[in-house]
């Protein structure tokens, strides 16, 4: 992985640059942040950088011997550490994973939890860091570097660290040996025990931007960038949740209709209709109609905003400019905001099991006065 393969966050891969060219990356460094955010790539990219013989352009160069063992997995300074189950024995350790690990870096640009869970096979148990694996690290760790300056330990998910492995590592966290880096992934920062977060330099990397996400999307599915904006729009920043998108846009068509259907039925006050409408939606069941009103509450705003006539403001697929163009007049500054509340009123009132039936038929005679204002 080379430094220009992370998606964002440029100012935390300076930051790291910076520190390895002047040989003062931290003995223990923690990247951090939300989940879907990318951050096991920037690791093992700058476990990369650190081997690489040969820098070009402020980036490991990739095809040097360590480049390339790099890219196969067969760099022997080089370790991982992640949370796993005791599907293979009770005293298995990571390495009886490596397999499974190999498949899930370079199937997932993105680290998924959800999709390591999948590949581990064991839906009964949630994956730890075992005791037994802080002894397999402490054994690794104590032997001198044999390809490189320095050997690194990359930690994935460390608040998945049960209490007494933690424990076991703190000293070699602490006071590790001369050539010895840990590079720890976090999602939850806060869940990782207080005397190893206490022994770490902390870098928080953010959410890219929508742009991004959607040349994200482009290149991997060779998606139109406006279709890719569209996706991209609603996943805010979380690339796991665009990748979701991306996989489910079949639901999103059906939400389009669904949409379409409930705004031009409002505007004829056609009350039988609307009845069938909220049925229909009601069969959806719970969580996928909470998904199709966090959508309509988004289309709402964007035909709002498609009223400034700025192009540049919206993100909208091709079937949906296409309805904007004619519906978006009918959502202005008398009825936006009672749209919107009335969208959310109902989300959180089927959140909290109430009859979702009731619930969307009430919404849609509600509708049916706000989108005649």
């Amino acid at each position: 992985m080379k430094f220009s393969e992370v998606l964002g966050n440029e100012q935390a891969i300076r930051q790291i640059r910076r520190m390895i060219d002047a040989d003062r990356l931290p003995h223990a460094l923690l990247l951090y942040g939300e989940p879907g955010v990318p951050k096991l790539g920037l690791a093992m990219a700058a476990a990369q950088y650190l081997h690489c013989k040969n820098h070009v352009d402020g980036d490991s160069c990739g095809v040097c011997p360590m480049c390339r063992q790099h890219q196969s997995f067969n760099q022997v300074d080089t370790h991982y550490t992640y949370p796993y189950t005791d599907r293979k024995g009770s005293n298995c350790e990571a390495d009886d994973y490596i397999d499974e690990w190999h498949e899930f870096v370079t199937k997932y640009p993105v680290e998924d939890y959800q999709a390591w869970l999948g590949l581990l096979k064991n839906e009964n148990k949630q994956p730890q860091i075992f005791v037994r694996e802080a002894d397999s690290i402490i054994r690794k760790m104590t032997l001198s570097a044999y390809t490189a300056k320095y050997k690194i330990l990359i930690i994935w998910l460390p608040e998945k660290l049960k209490e007494e492995a933690a424990n076991k590592l703190l000293k070699l966290i602490e006071e590790p040996y001369d050539d010895c880096k840990f590079i720890l992934v976090s999602d939850n920062e806060k869940g990782i025990l207080g005397t190893i977060l206490s022994r770490c330099q902390r870098i928080e990397l953010r959410k890219p931007s929508t742009p991004m996400v959607a040349q994200y999307l482009s290149g991997r599915y060779g998606m139109d960038m406006q279709e890719a904006l569209a996706l991209a729009a609603p996943a805010d920043g979380n690339i796991i949740m665009a990748e979701h998108l991306v996989q489910t846009e079949s639901e999103f068509h059906e939400f389009r209709e669904r949409f379409i259907e409930l705004m031009r039925l409002s505007y004829q006050h056609d009350l039988a209709k609307l009845k069938v409408w909220s049925e229909a939606v009601a069969d959806m069941k719970r969580e996928k109609a909470r998904r199709f009103l966090d959508y309509a509450v988004r289309q709402v705003r964007e035909n709002f905003i498609y009223n400034l006539h700025n192009p540049a403001l919206n993100y909208l697929t091709r079937e949906e400019e296409a309805f904007s163009t004619r519906f978006s007049p009918f959502i202005n500054e008398r009825n936006v905001e009672g749209i919107v509340a009335e969208l959310e009123r109902a989300n959180r009132d089927i959140a909290g099991n109430a009859n979702a039936k009731l619930v969307l038929f009430d919404l849609t005679i509600r509708m049916s006065i706000w989108i005649r204002k």
